[in-house]
């Protein structure tokens, strides 16, 4: 797909990308830039930073947005975003962020992760993962403070529709040691014209091999809530808890408008813990892991 700018597409429709950087000291950066069309067909632009200790909202006029979906590429102002890193030079109240990242090829997942959901009529939010993994270089100076990405780990999703769910939990996780390993779950209460449900969907990287857990692959809940979740299907069971968080306020879209304040830890305390069977096929706890939990909202 070209570039949105100049397309006679209507509101209320956002649609926005999840950009996050870690490196093995703990550092951790999140950027979200966005575009967003009310009701009215008011068109604008946002991004969203969020490190360790800190989160920023920037406003931008719609006409210094470009995006393209194929191959990804948005550019924000005077910074851009795409399969090859990022180049940034933002400054707004309280933030001064420049630098340059580079990236390493894509983890793409063999299919989309909505499956057979992006064609359900009428879904608020379809979700999307670009890439599950992939290896960083640079350093960006946030404040005055230089973080080196060098030999870290980035990860990009993206989401598109009219409005969050208004009830939902997302984690992610990516990890490089000893064992590398990726995962993405997430789980939402989808409306529909005639009925509604809860659905699921999961994506677990682990020794080379992708495992996807979805409702359309029969996929079931066991339990959800703020402080984690488990989700089996067939063999296979997933279980996410929550141990620490240290929560950042973001915006999120309602009907295109960005009025709904959420809360995301960029950088959780998880536990997971996946099986095959009676098999443990792995155990982690990781203090790098995101965490976002939607209790109801109703506009």
């Amino acid at each position: 797909m070209g570039i949105f700018r100049g397309t006679n597409r209507t509101g209320p429709y956002f649609e926005g990308w999840y950009l996050k950087h870690q490196n093995s000291r703990g550092q951790t950066l999140a950027l979200i830039p966005a575009l967003h069309i009310d009701n009215g067909g008011r068109r604008a632009a946002s991004l969203q930073v969020i490190s360790n200790d800190g989160a920023w909202w920037l406003d931008y006029p719609e006409e210094q947005l470009e995006v393209s979906r194929e191959p990804f590429r948005v550019r924000l102002g005077r910074s851009t975003f795409d399969g090859h890193g990022i180049d940034l030079d933002i400054q707004g109240e309280g933030l001064a962020l420049r630098g340059a990242l580079r990236y390493g090829p894509f983890t793409a997942l063999k299919y989309d992760i909505m499956g057979p959901f992006r064609l359900l009529a009428g879904m608020q939010c379809s979700h999307g993962v670009i890439s599950m993994g992939h290896s960083l270089s640079g350093t960006l100076e946030l404040n005055g403070r230089r973080l080196d990405f060098s030999g870290g780990v980035g990860y990009i999703e993206t989401d598109r529709g009219r409005s969050f769910p208004s009830k939902y939990l997302w984690t992610q996780c990516i990890w490089k040691d000893s064992e590398q390993g990726s995962l993405m779950l997430a789980i939402a209460a989808i409306p529909l014209p005639v009925k509604g449900f809860t659905g699921c969907i999961c994506s677990v990287f682990y020794r080379g091999r992708e495992y996807r857990l979805a409702t359309y692959l029969g996929a079931k809940i066991e339990r959800w809530s703020s402080s984690g979740a488990v989700i089996r299907q067939g063999r296979y069971r997933l279980e996410a808890r929550l141990l620490k968080e240290q929560k950042q306020a973001l915006r999120a879209p309602v009907e295109g408008r960005m009025e709904r304040t959420i809360h995301e830890s960029l950088c959780a305390e998880m536990r997971y813990r996946f099986w095959a069977g009676e098999e443990l096929v792995f155990q982690r706890v990781d203090r790098g892991a995101s965490f976002e939990w939607g209790g109801c909202f109703f506009p």
